[in-house]
């Protein structure tokens, strides 16, 4: 299977990478735009901002790209956000491929932290990502800003509010989490995707 990985100025790509190569898949990381329109399967990872993010995907014309990719596309973390059609990170227009707003997290608690960062349980599971995992799995989250719940979430959780902690349109899915470093179910998650 030819799965690509957008390049793009976000951190996290080699854990991606290697988790990809660990189900033995020979990714190739890319921000040419034929790689990306013939790749079986498309990966949009990264951690990182916002606006930066969002002014390089515009500059090398990667925002109209993705927009029209129709294979299997999966955003993780940052990803997720930027396939929403705003960030209130930088007061940032996205790639509007989910029609919601990401806010960032408002602690109204003392022992609320920000950003969230560890494991947390997935509940409400719509998703063929999903497939064999139980309600209340534990994924690894670390982020400042997040999704609202809207007619795109395919899987919630908690941290101050109750959020997108997966999304889902079309062909475009997306993870607030990294599967990549979330143990046997973040692997089956992978695995899913590429089965899809």
């Amino acid at each position: 299977m030819n799965v690509a990985i957008i390049k793009y100025n976000a951190g996290n790509i080699y854990s991606v990478v290697n988790a990809l190569k660990r189900l033995g898949t020979d990714p190739v990381l890319t921000d040419d735009a034929a790689t990306l329109r013939q790749a079986d399967r498309v990966i949009f990872p990264g951690q990182g901002e916002a606006g930066g993010a969002m002014k390089y995907l515009r500059d090398h014309a990667l925002d109209s790209v993705i927009r029209n990719l129709t294979q299997p596309v999966l955003g993780i973390c940052v990803g997720q956000q930027l396939l929403c059609r705003h960030s209130d990170e930088g007061d940032t227009d996205c790639l509007g491929i989910f029609d919601a707003v990401v806010k960032r997290f408002c602690p109204t608690r003392h022992e609320d932290k920000v950003p969230a960062m560890g494991w947390n349980s997935l509940r409400d599971m719509k998703s063929p990502l999903f497939r064999g995992l139980n309600d209340n799995d534990f994924v690894y989250f670390v982020h400042s800003y997040y999704v609202p719940l809207c007619r795109h979430t395919a899987a919630t959780t908690e941290h101050i509010v109750e959020y997108s902690a997966a999304m889902h349109r079309d062909n475009f899915y997306a993870t607030q989490f990294h599967p990549e470093k979330s143990g046997t179910v973040g692997e089956r998650i992978i695995k899913n995707f590429l089965e899809l």
